[in-house]
């Protein structure tokens, strides 16, 4: 069964549009487009690739080899996805050679056999190596509330298995993708339902999109599962919607960047070797999408196990654990989440108003995006409120004036005023001022009204419709 392709995906040249014209053209209207002129400058770009424009394994090898990396077999399933294993970044580019050197063998003598294409995925490459600067994150997607909050928090913490030393296995969404030709990546939509950026460091990759809209045609007739790879023949009778879908596709050159939606399944394959660059990230204008994909999950989650329910004595807290195991966050660490991010938000909105002498009939374009932020916090804590089962068993309680004195909380409150300088081109901070940005707050006549205990959504929902009447902030 052929797929329907309609159209193609945007090229942009990213030099020539404005990071105001992305989010409102992509970004608010969650459409993808591919952005070139991004990535001459970059480090990766240099040393990850060699004259003729492959990957420098020896490099990666050299400098990198001792890492140890997940690598998809992509011709073995396991479960839903492509099977993984284990190996050291060494081992990986000496299996590679190997096979270039047999396929070229092969090749003069016109034989050919199956092989099995590895595919290194999701290798926090930034974790494990802060001090090798391989790239900037672009000024359209530094709006990066996941990574940011990750840097200084971890999202959930599992008692039982949470280890100090696993730090760089499960504390960021920057990943390196390297793979050979013939490999790819199955038919899926983003985790957190996030928005992602690729960037292409070398090689050459077919994507295949389909929109939100029609994300129900890859689904089976209980909406359970989705189709593996959309070149298969896919059954009618398990997915009869299938053959309706509308696709899009792209082919992403070198230095390309493309900008994937949220909710927009896709199945990438590689043309040529590559090396991609990746980030799955969240903000304001795609919140909705992360509470939206937790309560479906927590739902079927809760499903699942129902028929346990009389004789549970946790029975939310079970659901709530297989919510955080099967979908990387549950609903408690969500709310902590959006609490922290809002005490954030705050700190900087006030920090920018006393800058300007509280001239509010003036805001900058800065404190109308902070106060965006706020406001789309307290929409998804409106949806949240109607979760009875969220605080009834589990305490949840963060202050704003001692969460002032976290010193993780002030890396934050300093990493956020670094992100929205560079988004509107301000100056970068001044670092022997730093600590007037969390200790001014305190002097604040808001600070001092504002009832500062969070521990509900509807706490959040209180705190942050104080904030915008005290600062007289209008709404966006």
């Amino acid at each position: 069964m052929g797929i329907k392709i309609v159209g193609k995906i945007e090229k942009v040249n990213g030099k020539e549009i404005s990071y105001r014209e992305f989010v409102e053209k992509n970004v608010d209207k969650n459409q993808p487009v591919v952005l070139t002129g991004l990535m001459e400058d970059w480090r990766a770009s240099r040393d990850w690739v060699t004259e003729n424009g492959k990957p420098n394994f020896q490099f990666f090898a050299t400098h990198f080899g001792n890492s140890k990396v997940q690598v998809a077999d992509c011709g073995t399933i396991e479960f839903t996805d492509q099977k993984r294993v284990e190996m050291s970044v060494s081992e990986l580019v000496d299996q590679w050679l190997q096979d270039s050197i047999h396929e070229d063998g092969n090749a003069t003598a016109g034989v050919s056999k199956d092989k099995s294409f590895l595919y290194l995925k999701d290798w926090h490459f930034v974790k494990e190596y802060p001090e090798y600067i391989a790239y900037t994150t672009p000024q359209f997607f530094c709006d990066d509330w996941l990574n940011l909050y990750l840097d200084n928090y971890r999202i959930h913490k599992d008692p039982d298995i949470y280890s100090e030393d696993n730090e760089v296995s499960c504390s960021d969404y920057r990943f390196v993708y390297i793979g050979e030709k013939g490999s790819w990546t199955p038919l899926h939509a983003d985790v957190f339902r996030s928005y992602s950026w690729s960037a292409n460091v070398c090689g050459k990759k077919h994507w295949f999109f389909l929109s939100p809209s029609q994300s129900r045609l890859v689904f089976d007739r209980n909406m359970k599962s989705s189709v593996y790879n959309i070149f298969d023949d896919v059954s009618e009778t398990k997915f009869p919607g299938f053959k309706e879908a509308l696709w899009l596709e792209c082919i992403q050159e070198q230095n390309e960047i493309i900008f994937v939606p949220s909710g927009w399944y896709h199945q990438v394959h590689n043309l040529e070797d590559t090396i991609s660059i990746n980030h799955n990230w969240f903000n304001a204008y795609n919140l909705g999408w992360v509470w939206d994909l937790l309560l479906k999950d927590y739902n079927e989650a809760k499903e699942y196990i129902e028929d346990i329910k009389d004789i549970c004595d946790d029975f939310e807290g079970l659901c709530q654990r297989n919510l955080a195991a099967n979908t990387g966050m549950n609903f408690y660490d969500f709310f902590i989440f959006l609490a922290r991010i809002c005490f954030a938000n705050l700190v900087q909105v006030c920090h920018q108003l006393r800058d300007a002498e509280n001239l509010v009939w003036s805001l900058p374009s800065k404190i109308r995006h902070l106060t965006l932020n706020l406001v789309s916090i307290q929409k998804v804590a409106l949806k949240m409120k109607s979760m009875e089962g969220l605080t009834r068993n589990h305490v949840l309680h963060l202050d704003f004036r001692e969460t002032l004195d976290d010193p993780e909380f002030f890396e934050l409150c300093m990493a956020w005023e670094k992100t929205y300088g560079t988004i509107y081109n301000q100056q970068k901070c001044d670092y022997h001022l730093e600590k007037s940005l969390t200790c001014d707050i305190r002097d604040l006549d808001i600070i001092r009204t504002l009832a500062s205990q969070v521990s509900t959504p509807e706490d959040l929902v209180i705190f942050i419709d104080n904030i915008i009447t005290k600062l007289v902030i209008p709404d966006n």
